[in-house]
C-alpha cells in the first residue's frame, strides 16, 4: 500500500485488494504454512492489548534468495553483524531492513552517506542507545519501522517525512506523547502505536489525516481519551482501541457512526457513554467489525441500570466472532447477548469482572463456541441450568478464574456435562469446585487453588492417560492426600509443574519415594517450586524421569542439597537424569550442593542461592577425591600451577555446557569444570568468587558478562585470548586484573558488537549502601554526609546518616542530635 504497487478496481478498497493478491500469492506456494496463530500460544498478546489472532506465514528459503536477486541493489537486508567497509560501500538503495540489534552506529553512517534514494526503512529491534537513526535527509521514505522498547520520551519528529504513508512505532514503552506534527503527515495510511504504555493523549488535529486508514492503538492503556473529531476520518478502516474521556474535547463513541471500521475494536470508558452515545456509534451497521471488546471501569459509581442500557444499545452485527465484556455491573445482560440468532458465529466469548450480575445467558448453546472465558463473575454457580447432549459442541478452550461460587458444571444435581472437543482447561481460585466435567480429548490441564481436592482428583484420574501437560499450584502446603498416589502406570505427560505439592516428596530423606512417579517416563519438561518439604534433592524420584530434558526448581526454601543415607544417595552420575539438557534453580536459599550432574547437559542457570558453594554436585565413589581438590582449589585459586598428579576428577564433566548463567550466589568459591564447549558465561554477585581458570580457554565463548563480582582477580582462561568473543561486560569487579585481556584482545575491542568495561575495576556504588528516596527533610541530611566524608569519623557518622535517610526528618532529628554531640564528645 505505501509504495502504492497494489492495483485497484472499480468499487474496491486497498485492504480487499492487497487481501486477494495475498491469497493468490498462497494459492501458488509464494507464501507457505499461513495459518492464525491463536492468542494463547502467543504470550504477548494479553500484553499488547490484541484480541484477535494474527495470520503467520513462511516463506521458502530459496523463494527468498529468489527475491533478493531479483531485487538486486534495491534491496539490502541486514540479519547479522556486518562488516563495516561491506556496508558503507554497498551503495545507495531504496529498501533497508535491519533485525541485527547492534547495528546502531553502522546504520547511521551508512544512512547519513546514502539518504536520498530509501524508501523503506524497517528496522525491527531495540536501539542500544535509545537514539533514532539520522532521518533528517529521508525525506523519500514512504515506510519507517522503529521497533521495540527505545527510551525515548518523544517519537522521532517527523516534519522531514511528508510522504511517509506506513509508520511503526510501536512498543516504545517510555513514550509518553507524540510530536503535534505527526498531524502534518497527510498521506500517511498505517500508524501502529501498538503497546506504547506509557502513550497519554494523541495528538489533537489527527482530525485533518484524511488519508489515515489503520490506526492500531492496541495496549496503549495510558490513554485518557481520543482526539475530538475523529469521526472526520472517513477513510479509517482498523481503529483497534478507543478511549471515551471524560472531559469535552474528547470524541465520543458517537464518531464512530460514520467509520466502516472492520477487524478489531475495544471500547473503555464506558462508564462516561450516555444510551444516546451508545446507539448514535450504529455498531450494529459494521458488518466487518469481527472482534468486539466492551470495557467499563472497576471503580464506576454511575447507576447500574445506565450499565445495562449502555450494553443493550452497543448491539453488534450479526457477523461477531470475538465478544468480550469486562467490568459489567448490571445485574442481568440483555436480550441480545444470548440472541443465538445473533450470535450465531460467536467462537469466543469472555465475561470479566461482571460482579452484580445475577442472570448468564446459557452457555452451552453457542454451538460455534470454541473459547470460553469467566472471570470474577461472582454469582456464577454452573455453567448451565440443566444437561444437554449438544451442549458445547466446538468448545476447545475453557478459562475459570476467581468464581467464588462456582461449584458444578450442570445446575441440576446428579446430572453431568461432556465436552467432546475440550483441549485446553484452566481453572484458577474456584474454592467449591471438587471435580472436572467429562472431556475425552482433553491435553492440557492447569490449576491454582487453596486447596488440594481438585487437583488430587486429577492425579488419580482416567485423564493422567491422555494428557501431554499438567501444572497444578496448590496453597495449602499442610495438604494430605485423600486418594493414593501409588500408581505404577506409563502416561504420555510431557510437561508438568507442581507448586506446593509437599505430599509428592517424602519428608525424610530414608521414606520410599511416592509410587505415582514411577508414571512420568515420558515426561520431558519439569517444574518444581515452593515446596517446603522438600530437603533433599529428589534422586529416588529422578530415577523415574530418563526422558527429562529441562528442570526448573524454584522458592524452596529448606532444600539443602544430597542426602547423606546410606542406600538414597545417587549410585553413579549416569543413573540420574541422564537425557537433561536445561537446569534452572532460582531462589533456593538454604541450597549448599547440586545433586550430581550428567554430562547431557548443555545450559545452568543459578539464581539467588546465598549458601551454593559450588555448581557441580559429587556422589560416594568420588567424595575423598573431590575433597583434596577442593581444598587444592581453594589455596591455589585454581591456578595453572596446580600439580599435574593430581588432576580434577571433575575436569571435561560437562563436555556440552554452552550457557552458564549465576546470580547472587555470595558463598560459591569456585566452578571447578572445563568448559570447553562454553558460548554463553554470565556471573554476576558472586563476591566469594576468586577465581575462574579452572574453566579452560574458553575457545567459543562468544558473551561474556561478570559484574559484582568483589573479589574475582582475573578474566577465565589462561590468557584472555577468546576468538569467538562478540559481546563483553566487565563491571564493579575491583580485584580483577585486565591487562592480559587488553593485551589479547586489544585488536579486536572496537569491532566487538558491544562492549563495557569503564566500571571494570570499580567498586558498585550501591553495594552496602541504602537507596534513599529524596525529599526536601532529606537535604539537610544529604549535606551533612557529604561534608563529613572528609573526615575521619565518616565511616560511622556518614553511614548511619544514609540508614537515617529512610525515616522521617522531623521525626527523628532529636536522636540524630544527640549522637552527634555524643560523637563529639567522645572526639
Amino acid at each position: 500500500m505505501a509504495h502504492d504497487l497494489i492495483p485497484l478496481k472499480d468499487g474496491d478498497n486497498l485492504e480487499k485488494a492487497g487481501r486477494e493478491i495475498f491469497d493468490e500469492l498462497t494459492w501458488r506456494s509464494f507464501f507457505q504454512e499461513v495459518k492464525l496463530n491463536p492468542l494463547k500460544l502467543n504470550l504477548n498478546a494479553k500484553y499488547w492489548g490484541e484480541i484477535r489472532s494474527r495470520t503467520v506465514c513462511r516463506i521458502h528459503d530459496l523463494m527468498h534468495d529468489i527475491a533478493l536477486s531479483v531485487m538486486g541493489k534495491d534491496c539490502l537486508t541486514i540479519v547479522d553483524r556486518p562488516n563495516e567497509n561491506q556496508l558503507l560501500s554497498a551503495g545507495p538503495t531504496r529498501h533497508l531492513f535491519s533485525s541485527y540489534k547492534y547495528i546502531q552506529t553502522l546504520l547511521d553512517a551508512y544512512l547519513k552517506k546514502h539518504s536520498p534514494a530509501l524508501q523503506t526503512l524497517l528496522y525491527t529491534d531495540s536501539f542500544t542507545r535509545g537514539s533514532t537513526p539520522h532521518l533528517s535527509n529521508h525525506s523519500h521514505l514512504r515506510a519507517l519501522q522503529l521497533f521495540q522498547e527505545c527510551k525515548w520520551k518523544k517519537a522521532p519528529q517527523p516534519r522531514h517525512l511528508q510522504h511517509l504513508r506506513y509508520l511503526d512505532i510501536s512498543k516504545h514503552h517510555y513514550m509518553n506523547e507524540l510530536p503535534k506534527e505527526i498531524s502534518t503527515l497527510y498521506n500517511l495510511q498505517t500508524l501502529n502505536l501498538t503497546g506504547c504504555r506509557n502513550l497519554g493523549r494523541l495528538p489533537k488535529d489527527m482530525k485533518y489525516m484524511t488519508n489515515l486508514r489503520n490506526l492500531y492503538t492496541n495496549g496503549c492503556i495510558s490513554l485518557k481519551c481520543m482526539s475530538p473529531e475523529l469521526g472526520q476520518l472517513t477513510s479509517l478502516q482498523t481503529l483497534t482501541y478507543f478511549v471515551v474521556g471524560s472531559s469535552p474535547d474528547c470524541s465520543t463513541i458517537g464518531e464512530l457512526r460514520d467509520l466502516n471500521l472492520g477487524g478489531e475494536l475495544k471500547l473503555a470508558g464506558l462508564q462516561y457513554v450516555t444510551e444516546q452515545d451508545a446507539r448514535a456509534c450504529s455498531l450494529g451497521n459494521k458488518e466487518k467489525l469481527t472482534h468486539l471488546s466492551l470495557e467499563w471501569s472497576d471503580d464506576g459509581s454511575e447507576e447500574l441500570d445506565q450499565h445495562r442500557n449502555v450494553l443493550d444499545a452497543l448491539k453488534p452485527h450479526v457477523a461477531l466472532e470475538f465478544l468480550q465484556i469486562n467490568s459489567y455491573k448490571g445485574i442481568g445482560f440483555p436480550a441480545w447477548v444470548a440472541d443465538l440468532t445473533l450470535l450465531q458465529h460467536l467462537t469466543k466469548l469472555h465475561l470479566d469482572g461482571c460482579t452484580m450480575c445475577e442472570e448468564f445467558p446459557q452457555f452451552s448453546q453457542f454451538k460455534a463456541l470454541e473459547v470460553l472465558v469467566l472471570k470474577r463473575l461472582n454469582m456464577l454457580q454452573s455453567l448451565c441450568s440443566h444437561n444437554a447432549s449438544a451442549a458445547f459442541p466446538a468448545l476447545k478452550d475453557l478459562i475459570l478464574n476467581h468464581l467464588e461460587n462456582f461449584e458444578r458444571w450442570v445446575a441440576t444435581e446428579g446430572e453431568e456435562l461432556t465436552f467432546p472437543l475440550l483441549e485446553n482447561v484452566k481453572i484458577k481460585d474456584c474454592p467449591k469446585l471438587t471435580t472436572l466435567a467429562e472431556a475425552p480429548k482433553i491435553k492440557v490441564i492447569k490449576v491454582e487453588e487453596g486447596n488440594s481436592q481438585l487437583s488430587l482428583s486429577i492425579f488419580g484420574s482416567r485423564y493422567m492417560s491422555c494428557l501431554s501437560e499438567l501444572s497444578l499450584s496448590v496453597d495449602d502446603t499442610e495438604a494430605t492426600p485423600t486418594l493414593k498416589l501409588d500408581q505404577d502406570c506409563e502416561v504420555s505427560l510431557l510437561e508438568m509443574s507442581l507448586n506446593g505439592f509437599n505430599f509428592l516428596f517424602p519428608s525424610c530423606a530414608s521414606q520410599p519415594a511416592v509410587g505415582v512417579w514411577k508414571c512420568f517416563g515420558q515426561l520431558l519438561e519439569l517444574k518444581i517450586g515452593s515446596c517446603d518439604m522438600l530437603i533433599y534433592w529428589p534422586e529416588e524420584e529422578f530415577r523415574s524421569l530418563v526422558s527429562l530434558k529441562s528442570f526448573c526448581i524454584e522458592n524452596c526454601s529448606n532444600l539443602t542439597g544430597p542426602a547423606n543415607v546410606t542406600g538414597y544417595h545417587t549410585r553413579g552420575r549416569d543413573q540420574l537424569l541422564p537425557n537433561l539438557k536445561d537446569l534452572s534453580i532460582y531462589e533456593c536459599g538454604s541450597l549448599e550442593e547440586l545433586f550430581v550432574l550428567p554430562p547431557s547437559l548443555t545450559s545452568i542457570g543459578i539464581r539467588d542461592c546465598g549458601s551454593l558453594e559450588s555448581i557441580l554436585g559429587q556422589d560416594n565413589r568420588e567424595l575423598e577425591s573431590v575433597q583434596h581438590f577442593d581444598r587444592t582449589v581453594s589455596s591455589e585459586h585454581c591456578s595453572t600451577s596446580m600439580p599435574e598428579q593430581s588432576p580434577s576428577p571433575r575436569i571435561n564433566s560437562l563436555p556440552f555446557l554452552g550457557s552458564l548463567y549465576i546470580n547472587d550466589c555470595n558463598n560459591l568459591r569456585f566452578v571447578p569444570a572445563q568448559l570447553d564447549a562454553l558460548v554463553y558465561l554470565y556471573i554476576k554477585a558472586c563476591n566469594d568468587l576468586e577465581s575462574l581458570d579452572c574453566l579452560g580457554d574458553l575457545p567459543l565463548m562468544e558473551s561474556l558478562h561478570l559484574e559484582g563480582c568483589r573479589h574475582l582477580v582475573s578474566v577465565p582462561g589462561s590468557d584472555g585470548n577468546y576468538p569467538a568473543l562478540r559481546m563483553l561486560t566487565i563491571r564493579y569487579c575491583p580485584a580483577i586484573n585486565m591487562k592480559p585481556l587488553y593485551r589479547c584482545l586489544q585488536q579486536r575491542l572496537g569491532s566487538l558488537e558491544t562492549k563495557d568495561l569503564s566500571d571494570a575495576s570499580s567498586r558498585d556504588p550501591e553495594e552496602g549502601t541504602f537507596k534513599v528516596p529524596f525529599t526536601p527533610f532529606s537535604f539537610p541530611f544529604l549535606t551533612l554526609s557529604i561534608v563529613l566524608q572528609m573526615y575521619t569519623l565518616q565511616p560511622v557518622v556518614s553511614s548511619f546518616i544514609q540508614s537515617y535517610l529512610y525515616f522521617r526528618f522531623w521525626e527523628h532529628i532529636w536522636f540524630v542530635c544527640f549522637f552527634l554531640i555524643s560523637m563529639s564528645r567522645r572526639l
